[in-house]
């Protein structure tokens, strides 16, 4: 009400400005005859079953009906003109029924007069209402008997009460009603700017403190280093040491692939990027997922028994292993929220496209659609009941307005968050009843289903048979294809579409990743990047890599111009304990700048890893529980974790 009243008073300062003397008065004639009363559910209730009935107003009534029709004409909804219709006629009728109960079966005569051809022509039910005027105690007709009930009264005045409110909260506002809001967010961020310059000041003071104290310390170093050199210079040598378990893996687990049509296609018209993309090292140096060996300085006499073999999160002293977990400090958060409307194990959790509303599910066939910020409305708040555990979220990629729901029934599921109903009830065929995920094409209305079949396994992956992927049509909710994967393939257990929705990824639980051109509907390529299966897979930043999952922990970013080069890598094994697999399958997600990856933990605390970065990484406050789910904010520094003791959690980060 606040906006309207400030919207008002900007027209009126506008129309006082350019002389629109005669347009105003019409303007203030029109406010105070405002029959859609600003669009407040009561003030319509009280509208027509308080003074437009009771007065016998017949004219004004069918006016106002009218009015909302014409409102809601060009809605693509029909289900809602179609209701409002029905709802139309129950109104007209109680206005009959009421002036026959007092007596005034002339209004009820009048009311024909107006509009008795109109009533014809919309439904031939009308028919036998214009008889009523003139018999003797319609309320004991068995065909009119009900509308003079109490009870069909009360019944019709909260239809009309629902209906009202689930259209007018759903309503896009226009722009005009949103400058009010907007100016309350412009001068929230004008503050948090404030307040981010300041931090900003105090970091760079920080950074130029920590400068002067490197500096000194190297300036130290090098005098000391200068004193000694004459002493050493040729006592020492450096041997590099090449671990036969690197060359085992990298021939034999990891064989590498020859380029394919993928590098290609990407380079001509994919990649937004350098052209060539090479990493110094082929593996990472430090907590590589693969057991390497640093380079040591040895002197003479000495031998490679202190060596250290380092892992991620942990190192190998003469054959012995020493953790570090205090190498990963906490996050520093600037806020974080609890969500605890579930009541069972998350199994999902998704941002929508903008980042207003999650989606989070859990095992129960539970689906809360919420938002973290209280300056966001809490209109699309719903909870959706699907009726089998839930096994893959997806928003539509444009908009925040779909959602994809995945079930272990094989059901597909599209929710409009405006209409807070479901507008598509989709089925896999039965051979293949687990929707493991689903993805929305960035930029075309179809999304790919990847549903699989059920194994005889007592893990989650083994758990699952053979795979089938069907790209579905989002506007016609129909299957438009099903992308080749060869006989009996494996279950394909995750899926991500590139920047322009032309390439497919996907991969598989017998460690391969496979590439399909849409446009084709064909595979392009694919190659073997785990020994065992693949959890998650994601592409990089610039597109010119992509990220996996191995369900035994392992990290690989893959490049895409060279394929099969492993461009860096961390092994989170410590995180993905194999009782966590009875809620989820593990997962990963980036940051909106691709430069922190956030994973799944059978642990209270998920590790967040810098990619390509020689800083160990970060973990995560904790919950009770596993955390079974992740995803990042898409444009802010922001992620939600989901877990097992069925709450979730948003985290802004510093």
């Amino acid at each position: 009400m606040e906006n309207m009243q400030y919207a008002e008073e900007l027209v009126r300062e506008f129309l006082v400005f350019r002389g629109f003397t005669n347009t105003l008065q019409v303007f203030e004639a029109e406010l105070g005859t405002d029959i859609g009363k600003g669009f407040q559910v009561d003030k319509i209730l009280d509208l027509i079953f308080s003074v437009y009935i009771p007065k016998f107003e017949a004219e004004k009534l069918v006016c106002l009906l009218s009015f909302f029709k014409k409102c809601f004409s060009s809605s693509s909804e029909t289900v809602l003109i179609t209701t409002l219709s029905k709802l139309e006629v129950s109104i007209l009728r109680y206005y009959i029924s009421h002036a026959i109960q007092l007596g005034r079966k002339d209004k009820v005569v009048e009311l024909f007069d107006m509009n008795g051809n109109e009533f014809l022509k919309r439904d031939e039910d009308w028919t036998a209402w214009f008889a009523i005027p003139y018999i003797k105690n319609p309320n004991l007709d068995p065909e009119f008997r009900i509308y003079f009930s109490k009870e069909w009264y009360e019944a019709l005045r909260i239809s009309v009460r629902n209906f009202f409110s689930e259209i007018f909260n759903g309503t896009r506002l226009p722009a005009l009603l949103k400058i009010s809001s907007e100016k309350n967010t412009a001068n929230r961020l004008k503050k948090d700017i404030k307040q981010l310059n300041l931090k900003l000041s105090q970091l760079q003071a920080l950074l130029e403190e920590k400068d002067a104290q490197l500096c000194r310390l190297r300036s130290n170093a090098s005098s000391v280093s200068d004193g000694s050199t004459g002493k050493t210079n040729g006592s020492s040598s450096t041997v590099h040491v090449e671990d036969p378990l690197i060359l085992r893996e990298n021939q034999e687990g990891y064989p590498l692939a020859s380029p394919g049509l993928v590098g290609k296609m990407l380079d001509q018209e994919f990649v937004a990027g350098p052209p060539h993309v090479q990493s110094e090292l082929t593996m990472p140096k430090y907590f590589n997922s693969s057991i390497t060996c640093s380079g040591l300085s040895m002197a003479d006499g000495e031998t490679g028994d202190t060596s250290q073999i380092w892992q991620d999160g942990a190192y190998f002293e003469n054959g012995k292993e020493v953790h570090v977990e205090d190498e990963f400090p906490e996050v520093k958060v600037d806020f974080q929220e609890t969500f605890l409307g579930h009541t069972s194990p998350i199994s999902r959790c998704r941002f929508s496209a903008s980042g207003s509303n999650i989606a989070s599910a859990s095992v129960d066939g539970t689906v809360r659609i919420w938002t973290y910020d209280s300056s966001t409305p809490a209109s699309r708040n719903a909870t959706i009941y699907c009726g089998a555990e839930i096994m893959s979220l997806d928003w539509e990629c444009k908009s925040d307005r779909l959602l994809l729901i995945g079930t272990a029934d094989g059901g597909i599921k599209a929710w409009n968050v405006d209409a807070k109903r479901v507008v598509c009830d989709l089925s896999t065929t039965e051979a293949f009843p687990s929707v493991l995920d689903l993805k929305c094409s960035p930029v075309e209305p179809v999304f790919v289903s990847a549903a699989a079949s059920r194994g005889h396994g007592s893990s989650f992956i083994d758990s699952l048979g053979c795979a089938s992927l069907t790209v579905w049509n989002m506007k016609t909710w129909k299957a438009l294809t099903v992308l080749p994967l060869g006989k009996d393939p494996p279950a394909i257990t995750s899926l991500c579409f590139n920047h322009n929705g032309k390439i497919l990824a996907a991969s598989a639980t017998d460690g391969m990743i496979h590439m399909f051109d849409m446009a084709a509907g064909l595979q392009i390529t694919g190659w073997p990047a785990h020994d065992s299966g693949i959890s998650s897979i994601l592409f990089g930043p610039d597109e010119t890599s992509i990220f996996s999952l191995g369900s035994d922990g392992k990290i690989f970013e893959w490049s895409l111009q060279n394929q099969g080069q492993v461009l860096w890598s961390r092994n989170c094994s410590r995180f993905c304990l194999p009782e966590s697999s009875k809620f989820c399958r593990h997962e990963m997600t980036l940051d909106a700048n691709g430069r922190r990856l956030l994973v799944t933990s059978g642990s209270v605390r998920a590790p967040i890893y810098q990619v390509r970065g020689h800083r160990n990484g970060l973990r995560t406050l904790p919950h009770s529980a596993a955390i079974t789910t992740v995803d990042w904010h898409p444009t802010l520094p922001i992620f939600v974790t989901g877990s097992a003791d069925n709450s979730v959690r948003v985290t802004s980060t510093l």
